[in-house]
């Protein structure tokens, strides 16, 4: 009788500890295809923007407002993400955000430049929404593993923009057109959808609300480590816009072909994914970040170093560097959870360094750009972010440092 009984008290716990591992795993698949769709919306266009442009009719002007446009969703968009996740709590708020994105990727191909435009703008929004939420729900799902998923997040974000640029003219020659490519990543922001609604439904933990109501929520504004974290947040995304916007031509320039220019620039973003992978998880062990970041801040400035003073005697391995620098991106969305004491504290340190750290990112490529055309070499723009990314280094070893917003 005693072994029957002890057998029944122990299954249930058995079962309780499957359901908490299928559930984890779930939202871990969850989480995974969500950051690998926050990407190729905006990355997809790149290859495709020429044809599209033409087959449209549409100006240079049109152009440059479609790829200015993501940047400045993020900010206004994102700073709304923690107060619609209070409202309708945080699991569905993720799965509006990917149903916004892929109804918004389907808009942007039905119609003209104009139609090109607000579609551009309501996938930007779902995107914007996801990228403050997702690190939210790591963070409240994977307390113990922060670093760990974090990485995993991050990678998985660094390979879905490499596939949507490396992708879409493989899917314009298949699909006989922008249009059909373009869309085609709409089928991966609802298979995210689908499995995201799967795992909120099956119980795994997406706080659907955070906080107590009795307490009085302090402003973030007020708080010297939140604006250290946003400025680090922002310098980090400067570097990761000039890049993705003007690297290729500097690359042309220092001597490599168009086509090997392009593909060094995947490079860049792909280097990323096996130091996400590993840096979050190693740094969170330990109470304090700033030496990690420190270290990856000082590849960057030995790549743009390298790429003022001799551009041209070895651009891939300026780039390699610079590539590498790159990936502390990782650490600025962990420090991001690491210093919010709760998931609603998180959510809105989350919206306020990526609403406003993003609107600074946007301002990159436009002042690279504008060096560029009134010195009429790339010296003086390359040494602009050189000073961009010193200054991130800096904000970063302080936003590393064991506290609490």
């Amino acid at each position: 009788m005693k072994q029957r009984a002890l057998a029944g008290a122990i299954e249930p716990v058995r079962r309780s500890r499957n359901l908490a591992v299928a559930g984890g795993t779930l939202i871990a698949l969850a989480v995974v295809l969500a950051a690998l769709n926050l990407r190729p919306a905006i990355t997809s266009v790149g290859p495709l923007l020429d044809e599209a442009r033409i087959s449209l009719g549409a100006s240079g002007t049109w152009a440059g407002l479609l790829t200015t446009l993501p940047g400045l969703c993020f900010a206004v968009a994102g700073l709304a993400a923690p107060r619609l996740a209070r409202k309708v709590g945080m699991g569905s708020a993720v799965a509006l955000a990917l149903g916004i994105l892929g109804i918004g990727l389907i808009v942007r191909v039905l119609d003209g430049p104009l139609v090109v435009l607000g579609g551009t703008l309501v996938s930007s929004a779902g995107i914007a929404l996801a990228n403050v939420l997702v690190p939210v729900v790591v963070k409240d799902s994977f307390p113990a593993r922060v670093g760990l998923m974090t990485g995993i997040y991050t990678a998985a974000l660094n390979l879905g923009g490499a596939s949507g640029s490396a992708l879409s003219p493989t899917l314009d020659s298949l699909l006989d057109g922008w249009r059909p490519a373009l869309a085609a990543w709409a089928l991966l922001a609802f298979l995210a959808l689908v499995v995201w609604k799967i795992a909120i439904r099956g119980g795994a933990r997406t706080t659907e609300h955070t906080g107590t109501q009795s307490e009085p929520r302090r402003s973030l504004l007020r708080s010297p480590l939140a604006w250290i974290v946003t400025l680090f947040f922002g310098l980090q995304s400067f570097l990761a816009y000039v890049v993705m916007g003007w690297f290729p031509q500097v690359l042309m320039d220092a001597g490599l072909s168009r086509g090997d220019a392009g593909l060094v620039v995947g490079l860049m973003s792909l280097l990323a994914v096996p130091i996400s992978l590993t840096v979050p998880a190693l740094a969170a062990r330990q109470r304090n970040q700033t030496w990690w970041i420190v270290a990856l801040g000082v590849f960057s400035m030995a790549g743009l170093g390298g790429l003022i003073l001799a551009p041209s005697a070895a651009p891939l391995l300026w780039a390699i560097l610079t590539g590498i620098g790159m990936s502390v991106f990782s650490m600025a969305v962990m420090v991001i959870a690491l210093r919010a004491r709760a998931g609603d504290e998180t959510a809105r340190l989350s919206g306020m360094v990526q609403g406003l750290g993003y609107l600074l990112a946007a301002i990159g490529p436009f002042l690279f750009g504008f060096l560029h055309d009134v010195t009429a070499g790339w010296t003086v723009p390359l040494a602009m972010v050189f000073g961009v990314v010193v200054a991130q280094t800096v904000f970063g070893g302080l936003a590393g440092r064991d506290k609490l917003v």
